[in-house]
């Protein structure tokens, strides 16, 4: 399907393909203002309403007949949006006419993405796309039956990307209710009782976070490019250290100024910023951390995080939290569960990550003609 193409021929952008055209890309598109729809004009509907960072709402008309690419003029400048249907672009942005036949609108798509029309955007104090800017733009255009080819391509790798968000969301649905349901009503439990954090199985217990681990504040870390250990702030690990605070199968560390009330679970020999609380010891014929750790990201600290310009989580309110224990078996099964679900998002997430890569990749050779896609014009 693929092959490296070796007859190239020199043009003002480098060297291309030797059938490739060189234009400027205001000899191939159009840039047509959008047109303003408040929110509370908008009747619900099926057509997307467009703005400068893709889909923002939908209405019960369109303004422009799709497919369409739109193109984010204020706001997020240069930002490009496939539509698949017929849409309504608002005022912030350009909707893409073209100007010739031989122009497939899907590879204009992925061409006008390369290509990354936010490098025109006009200063910060008058902030905007001109549109001449992108007309001045000099490309490469494959022959048509090409351009289709490379948008096939492209497409099935986006494709595939919207199928693993699809996946990714549906886990994190699940994870969601799995955490309010394990973490509030435990396994298998009949019988219940009202308490001061509400209703919890019976032979739960009720204690205070300090209670059963011993917190302190992290210290500013040395660090360094080469450092084997990791270093954690409130935002989780931001680089890595020669040397490490703490030393345990599992530390919790909490987010205490900036990120305040973020939750992340350390292991083993790591750093703790000064930016952090962290978990130095716990009772482990009590505890079993990953449940803690759980337990912490349902309750959502950062809602009590005090309202200040830096807005912090203290110990005093950390050692004072009320939460539920199960006994220790249970918590054991409680994290295993929710543990299994986080190793299958972090698979699908990495799948992502590849997948991105290799659409950029693709791109790069592709949009280029350093690599060529077979179809009868260029066999």
């Amino acid at each position: 399907m693929f092959y490296k193409e070796t007859n190239f021929k020199e043009s003002p952008i480098g060297r291309i393909p030797k059938e490739w055209e060189v234009v400027r890309l205001g000899d191939v598109v159009s840039l047509e203002y959008g047109k303003g729809l408040p929110e509370n004009e908008r009747i619900p509907g099926e057509y997307p309403v467009v703005g400068s960072n893709g889909i923002v709402g939908y209405h019960n008309q369109a303004l422009v007949e799709g497919p369409g690419i739109v193109i984010g003029r204020k706001g997020t400048i240069g930002a490009v949006t496939w539509v698949d249907s017929d849409f309504w672009p608002i005022d912030t942005t350009y909707y893409v006419k073209t100007k010739r036949d031989d122009t497939n609108l899907r590879w204009l798509f992925y061409e006008l993405t390369y290509l990354n029309p936010s490098r025109f955007k006009l200063s910060d104090v008058v902030p905007g796309l001109k549109r001449e800017l992108v007309y001045s733009m000099i490309t490469s255009i494959p022959p048509l039956p090409e351009q289709q080819k490379i948008a096939e391509v492209l497409s099935a790798i986006d494709a595939a990307i919207e199928q693993t968000d699809a996946v990714i969301a549906k886990i994190e649905r699940l994870k969601k209710g799995l955490m309010q349901e394990l973490l509030m009503k435990g396994l298998g439990h009949k019988e219940f009782k009202e308490t001061e954090i509400g209703r919890i199985p019976k032979d739960w217990e009720v204690v205070r976070l300090g209670d059963v681990l011993t917190l302190k504040n992290g210290e500013r870390p040395q660090m360094i490019e080469n450092g084997q250990h990791p270093v954690y702030g409130a935002n989780g690990v931001m680089g890595y250290s020669d040397d490490y605070l703490v030393n345990n199968d599992f530390t919790i560390v909490i987010g205490r100024v900036g990120a305040s009330g973020e939750v992340h679970l350390g292991r083993g020999e790591i750093w703790i910023s000064d930016n952090a609380i962290y978990s130095e010891k716990y009772d482990g014929g009590m505890v079993y951390p990953p449940f803690i750790y759980y337990l912490l990201k349902l309750r959502q600290l950062n809602k009590f995080a005090t309202k200040t310009t830096h807005p912090i989580i203290t110990q005093n309110f950390l050692k004072s939290l009320q939460i539920p224990l199960p006994p220790l078996e249970e918590q054991q099964k409680i994290a295993e569960i929710l543990s299994a679900i986080d190793e299958r998002l972090e698979i699908e997430r990495i799948e992502k990550v590849t997948l991105e890569r290799i659409k950029r990749e693709m791109m790069n050779l592709l949009l280029t003609g350093k690599v060529r896609v077979k179809c009868n014009e260029n066999r």
